[in-house]
Order: structure tokens, then sequence, then C-alpha cells
């Protein structure tokens, strides 16, 4: 299938059959093999329990401290991210093709990026418009020339993946800045494990706690060259009123590094240090949580007050590792993520193995007079959005809505993309004292080294808790639910 709808789109193929795939009982209602032991389980225990197990989960969350803060709303500062009790689960072979997609995916997403900032081959081949790249507020020019450690600018990746039928797996968005979310998935096993271990015993599910052991064994793997004896780590956050501050102090501690802010750390020489109590100790590698613009306010936003002046420099001198890298976003972008399928066979010669979900460059003015014409059916994104905000979901949309969406595109179409309205894949998920199907994605997390790629069996299941809708963001009103992947 095409992997852009631009001047064919009205020849391309649809994708699904316009009715949610249920990945529990197919199209037909028939119990799935991977599902058996859950939906037995489910059919025999009272609903009384499940109230009881959700009120207990909720107590676990709030008790570690388990939020998210949504900015802007001044009623709701820090939440709970609603926990499902109902895992989502995946057949062992099926974890295997999507592995095998993902592994190929970050491969040509860390050669994409290399390139870009090295010989931009890809340009001057013609494989993406340049005017995409070098006017794209996401590419950093102060990244041209550096010699990125190990060749992998992103050993973090978060790659969004839905599910329209039994055997396809697309790719909505890639994720290679500050990737958000494994502590949940974490979080999710660990509360599952404490509330239903008679329902795991059943089941013969693959770990996620390995994760921070893979990722602490990434991150030491692109240490500088010129560094020597133990790696120092430490996990740089924007402080305590980030919206994912819980995430960053989980990782530190899981990882077993210091959670430093930019006021920890200063440079001398060109070498990054952190201040302890005994004195400057020297950071080789910063698993940094802090946006581009903040990392540095001597080369990057002078206003900044979050970041470490000198760092960049550090950088540049392949003193200390960042990860990311810095300019990483280039590959988030919305108007790229429509060339990766061209990206994937450019730099591994092959094929991709898991495909993009069609989509419409607005900027291209065929593209744009046919989402205009069709904007109740589709789905509009701004390609720097995020959090399910700046987005028009067409079908679910008021003619006034529409009509405003439709002067933004006309006024700056280059600022977005379009796609289908995707049947998204539906999971039981226990609602309102109730089993209902409700929609989810995933977002499984992609970690490479030096040595290779890893990806822990399973990943961020997000489920869109509103009854008919399709956004699954928790900024969105969406919640979680943990992922099992079976053993073959």
């Amino acid at each position: 299938m095409a992997g852009v709808m631009g001047k064919t789109a009205k020849g391309s193929e649809p994708i699904g059959s316009g009715k949610p795939f249920d990945e529990m009982n197919g199209f037909d209602g028939e119990c799935r093999e991977a599902y058996r032991a859950l939906k037995d389980w489910l059919e025999e225990t009272p609903t009384d329990l499940l109230d009881q197990r959700k009120l207990e989960a909720e107590a676990l969350f709030r008790r570690s401290g388990i939020t998210f803060a949504v900015y802007g709303d001044k009623d709701a500062e820090e939440r709970l991210i609603p926990y499902d009790l109902i895992p989502r689960v995946l057949s062992g072979a099926e974890w295997n093709r999507l592995s095998e997609g993902l592994t190929q995916r970050v491969q040509a997403i860390n050669a994409l990026i290399v390139d870009l900032y090295s010989k931009a081959e890809i340009l001057k081949a013609g494989i993406i418009p340049e005017e995409l790249i070098y006017a794209n507020p996401a590419f950093r020019p102060e990244m041209i020339g550096i010699a990125i450690p190990g060749n992998v600018p992103v050993p973090i990746a978060g790659i969004d993946i839905v599910r329209v039928d039994a055997d396809d797996f697309y790719v909505l968005e890639d994720n290679a800045r500050t990737p958000s979310g494994v502590s949940y998935m974490l979080d999710n096993r660990e509360v599952t494990h404490l509330l239903f271990p008679d329902l795991l015993g059943r089941n013969r599910v693959q770990p996620v706690e390995r994760y921070a052991d893979e990722l602490l064994a990434v991150l030491e793997s692109l240490k500088p060259v010129n560094s020597s004896g133990d790696t120092t780590i430490v996990v740089l956050t924007p402080g305590s009123y980030n919206s994912a501050f819980y995430e960053h102090s989980f990782l530190a501690d899981k990882l077993g590094v210091e959670l430093v802010e930019g006021r920890d750390l200063f440079v001398r020489d060109d070498i990054l240090y952190m201040r302890t109590t005994q004195g400057p100790k020297r950071v080789d590698v910063v698993y940094r949580r802090v946006d581009d613009d903040f990392l540095d306010p001597l080369t990057f936003r002078p206003d900044s007050m979050l970041g470490v002046p000198g760092l960049f420099s550090c950088y540049r001198a392949g003193t200390v590792t960042l990860a990311n890298a810095v300019g990483t976003g280039i590959s988030d972008d919305k108007a790229i993520y429509s060339y990766m399928p061209e990206i994937v066979r450019f730099y591994t010669g092959a094929d991709p193995l898991l495909h993009n979900v069609p989509t419409w460059r607005c900027r291209e003015p065929e593209a744009l007079a046919y989402v205009l014409d069709h904007l109740g059916e589709l789905v509009v994104k701004e390609v720097h959005g995020s959090g399910g905000y700046g987005m028009l979901v067409g079908p679910a949309s008021t003619q006034a809505e529409r009509a405003a969406f439709s002067e933004k595109l006309k006024k700056q179409p280059d600022n977005f993309i379009a796609q289908p309205t995707l049947a998204l894949s539906t999971c039981p998920t226990y609602v309102d004292g109730c089993i209902a199907p409700r929609h989810v994605d995933l977002r499984p997390f992609v970690l490479t080294g030096a040595s290779g790629t890893r990806i822990v069996p399973g990943g961020l299941t997000r489920v869109a808790l509103r009854e008919g809708s399709l956004v699954v963001n928790s900024s969105q009103g969406g919640g979680t639910k943990d992922t099992w992947v079976l053993e073959e």
C-alpha cells in the first residue's frame, strides 16, 4: 500500500472494513486464541471484585504519586491517569512480526538523522524536498557536522501503532525527541502483579521489568570514546512542574542514577560536571527530558533557565552524550512521517514491514483541494502537533468547526496533513461497572545502542475511555492498560 496519499489519493485503497476490529472476538465474534484464558477469567469474575480491584488500583497509583499535569487546566493540574483493569493481549507471533517492523523503522530513523546532519544524501537523491527540512523549526543547523556517538541519535524511540484487522499494524506517529509513557507501562504491570496474580498465573506473559536494565546498557554503550572508568549517567529534568516529572524521577530511580536539573550541572573546559557533596563529578551521558530550545542558553534560547550553559559545546567536543540527540525532532514531524516508506527503502534497501497510515500532504495543491472537499471524512493534524491538540476529527466535528478549520488550511496549508478516519481496533475495557469495547493504540519503546536494537515485549496501550472516541491521549480523557505479549 502506498505510504502517501497526494495526487493518487482518490485511487488509493481504504484501510480496514469500516467496522472496528475487536481484538478479543475478531470480526466474527469468535474468541481469538490469545484471549481465551482472559475471556474465561472475565466470565467467572464477579463485577463486585472488579469494582474493588479498581478502587485498590487507584489507591496504589495515588500512593505512588503516579500523576500527570495538564497545562492550562487550572482545575486539574495533577491527575491520575485512569488505569483499566483488563489487559490487552498480543500473541508471540504477532509481537515478533511487530518487533521486526519496529526495528527496521527505527534503524531508518537513526540513519535519516545522521544523514541529514552530515552528507544529506537523501536530499540529494530527491527523496524529500529540501525546504521541508531546512525550513523546519525542528531541524537544528547547529548539529551539522557533529559526530553522533555510535551513529545512534535516537537511542530511545516511542512508535505509536494502531491496528485495524487481525494481520496489519500501522504506524500512526514516530516519537524520537523525548518519548514518554514508559513509566506507565512498568507501573501497569506492577499493579497487575499485585491485584491479579491468579490471572497472570493462567497466562505465559513475557516480562517488561527488564526495561530499565536494557536502557541502562544502551546508555552505557554510547558513552564518549574518551571517557574512562565507570560511566556516570544523569536524567536531566526541567523540574517538578513539568507534566512528565513523575516519569523523570521514576526512571532515575529505576536506572539507579541521579535526577538533576540544569542548576545541578556546570561546564568547565568543555567537560560537563555534576555538583555533589564530594565535589564535582564528571558526567558522561545525559538522558535529557528537556526540549532542544532550553538545553543550553549559550546556543539555543538565551532566556532558558532550565538548561546548562556550555552543554552543547561539550556535545560538540565529544565529551558528553545526549540521549536523545539534539535535532531528532525532525523525524517526529508529520510531514516527514508521510515520506517514511521512501525513507525506509532508501536506508535499508527493503520495503517497509510496517505501513504508514495513508497521508495527504496539504502543502501539495491537489491534496489540499481533496482535503478541503472531504473535511467531514478525515482527521486533519498539525505537522508539529502532539497530545491530541490542534486537530480536527472530521466525522465528530460540527459544520462550524469544519468551516473554521478550512480557513486555517487555506492560510497555512504547509502546517497540516490529513489522514483517513481509521476504525481503530477495540479491546474489552471495564467502564462504569461493565465490560465494553473501547478503541486503543500502542506505544512500544525501542532502544538502540552501539550493539543493536532491544525492545521489551509490550508497550504502553492507551485507551479511549469515552464511548466512540478515537482520541486516546491522557490529556484528552484517555487511560492506559497493561499490555501482555504471550510466549509462543
